[in-house]
């Protein structure tokens, strides 16, 4: 639980921090307002108990001032609001930059947390949650007690539960830690987007390691460009925020960061480049991936359950960093080498038919510039891909992931894949017009899902390779204002059934 603070020690701590914080009391009057005792922070006004912050923040499609009277009738009243803009409805903090002190301010109220726990960051376009998760099975098997959250799952010792994004909110994500530290844990792995250090979701937290895994187009839409993309991943890597900086360098993002952070650095490659870790040898099959892994008096020959050769790079990076930090290598890859598959991560489909059938996560061109070749290596016969682009995202990549994706597949099957408030029928022309660009591409465009993998899989023929991309595990398509449930790996067995039960699958259309 939160220390509770009175209004005028939260104005003083803030106030170390931004010096033109100001308190505009509003109907409260300024004695009533500094009266108060801040028990909390949320930023959901419907959540909000008596003695509460709410934080009023400036949003995409909304201010979260705005609410700031149903904050107050739902038990905030008295209570404040942080914001950058004043209401009559609540005495209010004013701060130009709320979300900058937010996370330090939620932290100093759950006594900061992170100062007793190991915390082990991973952020990158590709591997995130792979690597996170390797790095709470390496911890476990070392006899840690262990928290992790990802995109996957939120988990402190003892407890789990979905995550809703994949770095919570500031003062949710302190909260966790608070709960993680208080059930005796002694490391947590966060996955860290780069939404998370943008948005300030992760400032006050501070980090053991904090790992590099790669950088490639993605989430332009909210960094404008690669370089405002790499600057908002570099910004986790500063002395005063981790410990340790665990760099893969098999991209020029990474031999930048390498080279240029100012936190003691441990660089891995695992395409077997010049690093202090290395992979090498790496052999990727349908049954899972070895490697010879090298580093400071560590040669050891390693066996992992999940499949693709990126996750060589991924179980390298989770080696270094815990290895790095004092834990036992023998320890770690017991746990990394047991590790299996994570939900709609190259998950298998198997009914028994005589094809391969996969979901994966891939949503981006450097994810696909990975999967697809692996892929390809396991068929003689046709790989067939089923794919679409998620609506009010980078409007700039939705072609560059058909012609991606058409390059390195023999079909390529559009659909829709959460449009959002876009137009569906937009999204999927996008996406096919970058495939068909794509000389010989057999390109088809289906805006059902569930008829497009089933299309998808009448293409697939004995010893061919069918994947469906782009959600993994997600089990919601939202079209508008309306979000329904829907599973790629549900949809891809019953498709897989239906064919053996009925033979092939009308085209679509």
């Amino acid at each position: 639980m939160p220390h509770p603070r009175a209004v005028p020690e939260v104005l003083a701590f803030l106030r170390d921090l931004e010096p033109s914080v100001r308190l505009v009391a509003g109907a409260a009057g300024r004695a009533g307002a500094m009266a108060g005792v801040v028990g909390g922070v949320t930023l959901d006004s419907g959540a909000v108990r008596p003695g509460d912050l709410f934080a009023g923040l400036p949003g995409g499609h909304c201010h979260g001032a705005a609410y700031a009277g149903a904050a107050a009738r739902a038990g905030a009243g008295a209570g404040v609001m942080l914001s950058d803009r004043a209401s009559p409805e609540l005495p209010c903090i004013v701060v130009p930059d709320p979300r900058r002190v937010l996370g330090p301010l939620a932290a100093w109220l759950h006594g900061h947390p992170s100062r007793a726990l190991a915390v082990h960051g991973v952020t990158g376009t590709n591997g995130k949650t792979s690597t996170t998760h390797l790095i709470a099975a390496g911890l476990a098997a070392a006899g840690r007690r262990t928290g992790l959250a990802s995109t996957l799952e939120v988990r402190a010792p003892d407890l789990g539960r979905p995550a809703e994004r994949t770095t919570a909110e500031a003062p949710d994500l302190q909260a966790f830690l608070a709960g993680c530290r208080a059930a005796g844990a002694t490391d947590v792995a966060l996955e860290v987007s780069s939404h998370g250090i943008a948005l300030d979701r992760v400032t006050g937290v501070r980090f053991r390691t904090a790992v590099f895994t790669n950088l490639s187009p993605d989430h332009l839409d909210l960094h404008g460009d690669l370089d405002g993309y790499y600057a908002a991943k570099a910004a986790l890597f500063t002395p005063e925020r981790c410990e340790l900086a665990v760099v893969g360098v098999d991209d020029a993002f990474g031999r930048r960061l390498a080279r240029t952070t100012r936190c003691p650095v441990v660089t891995v490659s695992g395409e077997g480049g010049a690093a202090d870790w290395r992979a090498r040898d790496v052999r990727a099959t349908v049954t899972g991936t070895a490697f010879r892994l090298t580093g400071p008096g560590v040669d050891r020959e390693v066996s992992l359950a999940l499949l693709g050769p990126h996750q060589a790079s991924n179980a390298l990076a989770a080696v270094a960093a815990l290895v790095s930090t004092g834990l036992d290598v023998d320890d770690v890859l017991a746990g990394i080498g047991t590790f299996p598959a994570l939900p709609g991560r190259l998950e298998r489909v198997d009914a028994g038919q005589p094809y391969l059938a996969l979901v994966d996560f891939a949503h981006n061109t450097g994810g696909h510039r990975r999967l697809l070749p692996f892929l390809r290596s396991l068929t003689a016969g046709r790989l067939v891909v089923v794919m679409g682009a998620t609506g009010q995202r980078d409007p700039g990549k939705r072609a560059a992931l058909g012609r991606c994706v058409a390059e390195r597949a023999d079909v390529v099957v559009v659909t829709d894949e959460s449009p959002h408030g876009d137009d569906p029928a937009m999204l999927r022309r996008a996406v096919a017009d970058g495939a068909r660009a794509v000389r010989g591409a057999q390109v088809v465009e289906c805006a059902d899902r569930a008829e497009a993998i089933a299309v998808a899989v009448a293409e697939t023929g004995p010893g061919d390779v069918v994947v469906v991309v782009g959600r993994g595990a997600d089990q919601t398509l939202v079209t508008g204002g309306d979000v329904r449930w829907f599973d790629d790996r549900v949809a891809l067995r019953a498709a897989v059934l239906d064919r053996e039960d009925a033979g092939d699958v009308p085209a679509c259309g």
